[in-house]
This record gives C-alpha cells, sequence and structure tokens, in this order.
C-alpha cells in the first residue's frame, strides 16, 4: 500500500508565506512544504526555520527551499508573492495591480512550465483580480484556482459582531462577499447568532440589538487588516489560519463552504469574475456556489463590488 503524501508549493517566502507555512505544519495538514522566492537565501532561511520547529510539533514535515521543477507533483499551489500597500501614500490593495501583476507574470510562466496540475490557491493581492489573472493566463479550470479572499475578512467582520454584541465569534456566522478590499460587502441578510437570524434578534430585542450600528460594524471588519497593518506593518497569522482552514476543506475532501473567490457563472447574475462567494470546497476545489437569499440592497451591493474587479481585471490584462 502507497501512502499518501501531501506535498505544498509556497511562492513567496515572505511575512505571509513563512505564517502560512507555520499554520499548515503545526495543523499537520502536509508532509511536505517547498519555498521558492526570487531571493532564494531568503526561502532557504524561512524553510530551515519552519523545519527546525518541527522537532516540537506534533506531526513531522519536511520543509525546504526549491524551483518550480519541484512543482510538477505538488498537490497545491500557494502563491503568496507581491508587495503590500503603502499606508503612508493612502494606497488599497487594488493600488498594487501594477506591482503585483508585474511578478505575477513570472510566477504564472513559472507554474505553466513545470507541468503543475494541483489546486492553486492564490493570496497575492488585490486577491480577486489577480487570481483570476492567474487562470486566464494559464488556461486553468477554474474550480481548481481560487482565493482565501473575504475568508478571512468574514473571520475579521465576525470578530466586530461579537465585540458588539457580546456573544463568541464561534457562535455568529456571517459572510463578507465581493471583493478582498474596498468594496466588499456584508451579506446582513444571512448572519445568525446562535443559529438564529440577525433580523430576528432585532426585532425580538429593540433595545439590544435594534440599536446596533450594522455600518460601523462592517466597516470596522473590513478596516481589520488596515490596523494590524498600520500597528505592525504586515499581516500574518489571521491569513495563516484562513488557508489552512482553507487547505483542510480540501485535503480533507471536506464538503465545506467558505467564502473563498471563485470564477461566477451565472451566481447571483454575475458572470466571468472573480468574486467571493460561500463556496464548496473538497478535493476537486470549488465544486459549487452557493447562492444566498440576499436582499436587492445587498445584491446592488455585490453588483458593484464585482464591477470593480470586472475593470481592474481588464486593466490587469493590458499591464
Amino acid at each position: 500500500m502507497e501512502l499518501q503524501r501531501r506535498k505544498i508549493i509556497i511562492v513567496g517566502a515572505g511575512h505571509v508565506g513563512s505564517h502560512a507555512g507555520y499554520s499548515l505544519i503545526s495543523q499537520g495538514l502536509c508532509e511536505e512544504i517547498v519555498y521558492i522566492d526570487i531571493d532564494k537565501e531568503k526561502a532557504k532561511a524561512q524553510a530551515m526555520d519552519l523545519f527546525d520547529a518541527t522537532v516540537y510539533l506534533p506531526r513531522r514535515c519536511l520543509v525546504r527551499a526549491g524551483n518550480y521543477e519541484d512543482a510538477k507533483d505538488g498537490d497545491l499551489l500557494i502563491v503568496a508573492a507581491g508587495p503590500l500597500p503603502d499606508m503612508s501614500k493612502g494606497q488599497t490593495r487594488m493600488d498594487t495591480l501594477r506591482e503585483t501583476i508585474a511578478i505575477i507574470k513570472e510566477v504564472a510562466e513559472g507554474i505553466r512550465i513545470s507541468g503543475f496540475q494541483g489546486i492553486i490557491l492564490n493570496i497575492s493581492n488585490p486577491a480577486d483580480v489577480v487570481t483570476h489573472y492567474i487562470q486566464h493566463t494559464l488556461f486553468y479550470p477554474a474550480e481548481k484556482i481560487l482565493s482565501t479572499s473575504t475568508t478571512l475578512d468574514s473571520a475579521r467582520l465576525r470578530r466586530a459582531i461579537s465585540e458588539a454584541v457580546g456573544v463568541d465569534q464561534k457562535s455568529i456566522l456571517a459572510y463578507a462577499l465581493g471583493e478582498h478590499g474596498e468594496s466588499q460587502m456584508v451579506a446582513w441578510s444571512a448572519v445568525t447568532i446562535g443559529g438564529k437570524p440577525l433580523s430576528q434578534l432585532i426585532q425580538e430585542q429593540p433595545d439590544t440589538y435594534g440599536a446596533l450600528d450594522l455600518k460601523a460594524i462592517a466597516e470596522e471588519g473590513k478596516a481589520g487588516g488596515w490596523h494590524i497593518l498600520a500597528g505592525k506593518g504586515s499581516t500574518e497569522f489571521g491569513i495563516g489560519a484562513s488557508i489552512a482552514e482553507v487547505v483542510r476543506a480540501i485535503f480533507g475532501d471536506e464538503n465545506r463552504i467558505l467564502p473563498v473567490s471563485t470564477l461566477l457563472t451565472g451566481q447571483y447574475g454575475e458572470t466571468g469574475v472573480y468574486a467571493s462567494a460561500p463556496s464548496l470546497l473538497n478535493r476537486h476545489g470549488v465544486v459549487d456556489v452557493i447562492e444566498l437569499n440576499l436582499t436587492k440592497e445587498e445584491l446592488d451591493e455585490f453588483h458593484k463590488s464585482c464591477q470593480t474587479m470586472k475593470d481592474n481585471f481588464d486593466l490587469a490584462l493590458t499591464l
């Protein structure tokens, strides 16, 4: 009997790539990780540091530096290469598009020549547009390339709701949808607390739940990444855990529903755009998109977010 050996390639050995690796090895989600980075010495150092950590972790995982030839037999490839927004200049994730695409062109070519045929998980920002660009450039099966996108934003939203209502975030289900960025929206009509719709709680307890400032909560969820970036220069732990959650759903063949960015083909009235929506994940990648019963106002917001991604994807193709 041949035992399965799960191999992950991480392109980009910076803050996000290294914390992604640690989340994966600490949760025992793979048996091998290979780092690829233009800075080969940094890739070697990150790999060595992470491999040392496995001595005191529950499961062994080989962590090493390599090149795109190592991707040929990989099961999953994480793209974590690209610049961070410059907050001193007021940049958003979308403002880094030109710089990121210049890097992603080389990454996509490396993936192409490697013969890699596994699942591609992109986290390079602007995440939704870059994922679409890679898929388009490689003519890759859409179900096999996705982004964590608002998986992390939804966690930040749940934290913001938790702080407002005094209920643990694990007892709250809430989705930020659309762009992993400034145009994202909240599907308030689908928010539940302890399994009970927030809309019902607002009616039943107007003095408490009815007093919530939903707009302010949504803004706090969206601004979570900027608070972290301003305070310490990068986001690391949240995105690392989000990546691990998506990888677990895929490698575990879980049929798990998570808000990830995938190519829409008519869902929510949108076609030909990568946008985040609740999606069914298993070993094949994204196998279904769940269509929430959004209100007209929410659907309008979602369409606006998708248009932002469409416009910037068109721009990316000209770069």
